[in-house]
């Protein structure tokens, strides 16, 4: 199995590193070194599952989706997974997105690892300077003090509206650590949403 998960780090190295700061090959290192951290406090695990789905859980992200690069599931058919094994990890990815506040249920405890493990890359630090390079790659302004964080939204307005930077923390990263589901996941998101919080009032400091 060592050699598949390599195989597929491989192939999914040369699609990451096509898409933005946010959400290239760093990001997935960051995410695989997280759900390592919170696997060895967990028992029963299937490891394998978590490795091969914190690789592929982006590859169909809609901001990112070309028809020029393979689906997680063409991946993984390429690897010539088991498929029993794939369709393990294809749930697992599922319910990894946040989507507005509409993830789909966890369903395994591999399932919690990698979404935990994604989430705690999305706040704290790095959250912040993932969010604001997204920002800068899609055009959006830094902050927009007229704008209205959304509390409740479809995962079609989630992904359709351009929002501020910052309005992004409030519909979305400052949400995280209440949602983190592991309890190794539930420690390490406290440092990084306290971060967060001490970012969001000096950078209103700034600009008032």
């Amino acid at each position: 199995m060592k050699e598949t998960i390599q195989q597929c780090e491989h192939i999914v190295k040369t699609i990451y590193n096509n898409f933005d700061a946010s959400h290239d090959f760093d990001h997935i290192d960051r995410v695989m070194k997280n759900a390592e951290k919170i696997m060895k406090t967990v028992e029963e695990v299937d490891e394998d599952i978590v490795r091969l789905s914190v690789l592929l859980h982006d590859i169909d992200d809609p901001k990112y989706q070309s028809e020029s690069n393979m689906s997680a599931m063409e991946i993984l058919k390429k690897i010539d997974l088991d498929d029993h094994l794939a369709a393990d990890v294809m749930k697992t990815i599922e319910s990894v997105s946040f989507s507005g506040g509409n993830e789909k249920e966890i369903v395994s405890i591999e399932g919690a690892i990698v979404r935990d493990a994604d989430r705690l890359d999305a706040i704290g630090a790095i959250g912040i300077a993932r969010t604001f390079a997204y920002g800068g790659a899609k055009g959006r302004k830094l902050y927009d003090a007229e704008e209205v964080a959304r509390s409740s939204m479809s995962e079609a307005e989630y992904r359709s509206k351009k929002t501020a930077s910052v309005t992004h923390f409030h519909e979305k990263l400052l949400l995280l650590k209440d949602l983190m589901v592991t309890d190794e996941g539930k420690r390490l998101a406290k440092e990084r949403h306290n971060f967060m919080v001490s970012f969001l009032q000096q950078l209103e400091n700034e600009i008032m």
